[in-house]
């Protein structure tokens, strides 16, 4: 199956839950494939302001949601001992009945870390604790039990019970964007995540060929996947809807498939919405996204489907 167009939405935990859930809500009605969280201690654009944790704030908007998927965009590996996290995933995989895509990637905002007594490791140990870390999670979520002995983690007969809802487990959906990192991409994830211009998507997305191919792997089965982050970018997509196509056009052209966009304002919700009813069906037409990844098993028949539009 060759890779095909979704497009999902990520919010920061600044709102209120009421307008949080209001929100995923929305965005569900709307018939966006997927919604994130950021995992962030504070927000790094608003450090002052209030600011929720994210995998505790997942777990209740899955209660809260029916068939979109969910995810953290992405998961820090330097916040939690991945053997714990690893168990947060399989919960929140029950409590929303197999929609979770897991985010993770190596964490990079160092001001966090030691407002909350983080240690912030160099890059090297960074790079190093993510790929065990990966490693890990991945043996744990495909077995009943397993143990594991790396540089700086260590299980020893870990029970994963119950088994996650998705077989042989929720897909991985990893950040990352150096060589080294894009090599444990390669290997582990389902969907590589990133942020960045045309040019250097496009020169990865080149290099994550080549490594697939060293593996055996036929790079079709990896999704390429943008996080559009707004306050970092030249062009806001909710400008207009001619922004929304300048601004994904050569994401395309570079081999991105899968769109992750920062939520509008409110005074430009309304545009969402109609890009939402009107732009993305007739794109996905030509691609319809799947309904199960590749490799991962899970029972779609009770989701409830997106409206075909929303009132205004």
């Amino acid at each position: 199956m060759g890779r095909r167009f979704q497009f999902g939405i990520c919010t920061d935990q600044n709102m209120t839950w009421e307008k949080t859930v209001q929100r995923w809500q929305q965005f569900e009605q709307l018939g966006f494939e997927s919604a994130w969280l950021c995992d962030h201690l504070i927000q790094p654009s608003r450090p002052e302001g209030p600011y929720f944790e994210a995998w505790t704030l997942l777990a209740a908007l899955a209660a809260r949601t029916q068939w979109i998927r969910i995810g953290v965009l992405v998961t820090s590996n330097t916040f939690r001992y991945p053997s714990v996290l690893a168990k947060e995933v399989v919960t929140v995989d029950h409590i929303s009945n197999g929609r979770l895509d897991f985010g993770f990637g190596a964490g990079w905002y160092e001001p966090e870390h030691r407002m909350f007594g983080i240690p912030w490791p160099d890059t090297r140990e960074l790079v190093g604790r993510f790929r065990e870390a990966v490693e890990l999670i991945d043996t744990t979520l495909r077995n009943d039990t397993s143990s594991y002995e790396g540089k700086y983690y260590r299980t020893e007969q870990l029970r994963n019970r119950p088994a996650p809802i998705q077989q042989p487990r929720p897909p991985f959906l990893l950040g990352a964007f150096g060589p080294k990192m894009l090599r444990i991409i390669a290997k582990y994830a389902d969907c590589w995540n990133a942020f960045g211009t045309p040019a250097e998507m496009r020169e990865r997305n080149q290099l994550l060929d080549e490594y697939c191919h060293e593996l055996g792997r036929d790079p079709e089965t990896l999704d390429r996947s943008l996080y559009y982050w707004v306050p970092k970018s030249d062009a806001d997509p909710w400008a207009s809807e001619q922004a929304f196509h300048d601004v994904i056009g050569p994401y395309i052209e570079a081999g991105i498939n899968q769109f992750i966009f920062d939520q509008p304002n409110d005074q430009q919700f309304g545009l969402l919405e109609r890009i939402a009813v009107d732009v993305l069906p007739k794109m996905k037409a030509e691609k319809p996204a799947p309904t199960s990844r590749e490799g991962v098993t899970v029972d779609t028949s009770h989701w409830r489907k997106p409206q075909d539009h929303i009132a205004g």
